[in-house]
């Protein structure tokens, strides 16, 4: 059984799915994805994507490009919010409550001088 085979197989049963509820959401024959369980058959791109989402993981999971089964969350690009993370850390050295206001005050300065009308 190939890696593949096997994460399906894995997960299908950890989200407590059957072969035929996999199969009927990416519209195939229940005996086709059974043979991508097995390895016998290989599901197309499009395939992939879909078992991913009905198994809530990643294709990459499945691909065995990572280890990790849960999708990453939503990354949050907001800076502000993402000062208010707990145990920042600059390259392994931790950030301090007192330099996260500072990184603060400073974004709010550049921002406030990039919107401010400049003296001619």
């Amino acid at each position: 059984m190939s890696m593949f085979g096997q994460r399906l197989k894995q997960l299908r049963k950890k989200r407590k799915l059957t072969m035929q509820e996999v199969a009927d959401y990416v519209g195939v024959a229940k005996s086709t994805y059974a043979g991508y369980e097995s390895g016998y058959r290989q599901p197309t791109i499009e395939s992939i994507q879909t078992i991913a989402r009905k198994l809530r993981t990643s294709a990459d999971y499945l691909l065995g490009l990572t280890d990790y089964p849960d999708p990453p969350a939503e990354i949050n690009h907001n800076a502000k919010e993402y000062l208010n993370v707990d145990k920042l850390h600059w390259d392994g050295v931790p950030l301090e409550k007192d330099d996260l206001e500072l990184i603060r005050h400073l974004l709010e300065r550049v921002l406030r001088d990039r919107t401010s009308p400049k003296d001619e």
